[in-house]
């Protein structure tokens, strides 16, 4: 994949109104991640909470069968262990690692099971992260990097279910949450 094409919207990429898959995580977790992502993410580019994503392109025909899909599955899954591990420059912005084995197989069997419906980007090898800055230069990344290592501990964290949103061409619209053990929550 080219670099223009990594940075096109879904829209830009010829899909209309396709959904995007997240992880959601627990409260200190995500507030910690936030926090950062607020004060190192560009203002005029940070649409979004700070997120685990899963999938970043599915079609947005394909919202009812993914719904039962995750519907069947979340429910019979507990909360999955996670440990955000450190930080990794990405060239243009910084990501924290999350090291989540059963999130990565949970993600695989989902992956086998939308495999036709599935981006180039969403085929390629998953690396659970959640990014906290991006689109900058390189210079600042490296900047943020370094001011961040120099505070950051590895934390425990947990991830609690699912959450199926909707793009359209800027703040997503979250369509529904389906956390693990529990019933769905559409958010419509």
């Amino acid at each position: 994949m080219t670099t223009s094409s990594f940075y096109q919207s879904p829209a830009e990429a010829g899909e209309e109104n396709p959904l995007i898959l997240t992880a959601e995580l627990d409260e200190p977790a995500a507030v910690r991640l936030e926090a950062w992502r607020r004060a190192h993410y560009p203002p005029e580019r940070n649409q979004v909470p700070a997120h685990l994503t899963l999938f970043h392109k599915l079609p947005g025909d394909w919202h009812e069968a993914i719904d039962e899909h995750l519907t069947e599955r979340c429910w019979t899954i507990d909360p999955l262990a996670g440990r955000a591990l450190g930080l990794r420059f990405m060239g243009h912005g910084v990501c924290v690692d999350i090291d989540a084995p059963a999130l990565v197989r949970l993600r695989a069997e989902l992956a086998a099971a939308w495999r036709a419906a599935l981006s180039p980007q969403d085929r390629q090898r998953f690396v659970p992260h959640v990014t906290i800055q991006n689109k900058v230069t390189p210079a600042r990344a490296r900047r943020t990097l370094q001011g961040l290592e120099a505070i950051f501990d590895p934390f425990a964290c947990r991830i609690e279910g699912l959450a199926l949103w909707r793009y359209r061409g800027g703040p997503w619209e979250e369509v529904a949450t389906y956390p693990f053990g529990a019933a769905p929550i559409d958010c419509s």
